[in-house]
């Protein structure tokens, strides 16, 4: 197969982090004999500083004549970079909320598994990591309040700040049918994450998901208020299998849950639109104080490119490869800085910079 990606190496780590997933999906291809074109182009930062705004029409088309898009990170220190003194709407982050809505980007999928040779890098106790853990985030992406109105006024003579959730009725049902599609394919079990005690929003979140829910006899379907489930992803992550919630509560509770794994470099993600066609990111950011140091993990980045080949163009056997090839390096023991503990004795062969990482990751491709 020929396939044609768009990469985004963006700011920070990005483009390290994106030349290890580069080089695993370039030996995959030459075990299974595919052919693989990658298409460099530049958003966030790195495009403010080459063309005074972070989201130019070029990388808009250059992503959408691409099967699929796969991307670094985006942004810098927000306190000390440049970037963060422009209007919110030439700040990095701006670009990619902008190509998100620009590729229709609404599903994103941010999966969260406990290697067992990282349960010892989980902060949860132990009874609690040694159940393991393997669950799903599906979080709407191009509604609610990041992409709702918003203004500061001044009334009464001080400032006021508005930001407006919205949710259409279209926009819950198309989100509710992939989380329940892909409920089918793990546990059958889907857990709707609302504030349906306080908002009209979640209310109407809560009446189309059951709606949906109709159509899914098989799996079975539970609500939870966003405040308990953080609690509960803490307490006992073994519970969940899919869990679906809207755009800022999914933003926040998949960082938790990347946590749990042991470090936020172990979560991949996914976001795709009506097609299959897909934007594929590692779930954290831009790292800038390690950037250069060729110290990154690059594992989230290399299986979200695993995600890529299977949710994009449906080779499984290729990203289980990929997977595996994960699984083989942590088992031998080789950890890059994040993932060794304080105090842990790790010898110096098994310690891991981005690059090494690639490389041991590559070499177990089958």
């Amino acid at each position: 197969m020929k396939m044609g990606i768009t990469c985004i190496p963006g700011d920070g780590i990005g483009p390290e982090i994106v030349a290890e997933a580069k080089k695993v999906l370039n030996k995959v291809c030459s075990v299974y004999g595919h052919e693989m074109e990658f298409t460099d182009v530049l958003m966030g930062g790195a495009s403010i500083d080459a063309y005074g705004k972070p989201l130019t029409d070029e990388t808009i088309d250059k992503c959408k004549q691409a099967d699929a898009v796969l991307m670094g990170s985006i942004g810098g220190n927000t306190s000390t970079s440049p970037w963060y003194k422009l209007e919110p709407s030439l700040r990095p982050e701006a670009g990619l909320l902008g190509l998100r809505k620009s590729l229709n980007l609404f599903a994103n999928l941010r999966p969260a598994f406990l290697y067992p040779e990282l349960a010892d890098a989980c902060p949860l106790k132990e009874e609690t990591s040694d159940k393991g853990f393997d669950l799903l985030i599906m979080r709407e992406l191009t509604g609610g309040l990041y992409f709702g109105d918003r203004f500061t006024e001044e009334v009464d003579g001080e400032l006021v700040a508005t930001d407006t959730l919205v949710y259409k009725e279209s926009e819950i049902r198309r989100i509710a049918i992939k989380a329940f599609d892909v409920a089918m394919q793990r546990s059958k079990r889907v857990t709707s994450v609302d504030k349906a005690n306080v908002l009209d929003s979640s209310r109407l979140w809560r009446k189309v998901v059951e709606e949906v829910a109709a159509d899914y006899p098989e799996v079975e379907l539970s609500h939870m208020l966003v405040d308990n489930c953080a609690m509960q992803l803490v307490k006992d992550p073994s519970q969940f299998d899919v869990v679906l919630t809207e755009n800022m509560f999914g933003d926040i509770l998949s960082d938790e849950a990347s946590m749990i794994t042991g470090s936020i470099g172990m979560l991949p993600s996914a976001s795709l639109n009506e097609s299959s066609f897909g934007l594929y990111e590692p779930s954290h950011g831009s790292a800038p104080d390690i950037a250069g140091m060729d110290i990154a993990n690059p594992i989230a980045t290399i299986l979200s490119a695993a995600m890529m080949l299977k949710f994009t163009f449906k080779l499984e056997k290729e990203a289980e490869s990929i997977e595996n090839a994960v699984k083989k390096a942590l088992k031998d023991g080789y950890r890059t800085v994040d993932l060794i503990r304080s105090g842990e004795n790790i010898a110096e062969d098994k310690k891991c910079g981005c690059s090494k990482m690639g490389d041991i990751i590559a070499s177990r491709i089958e």
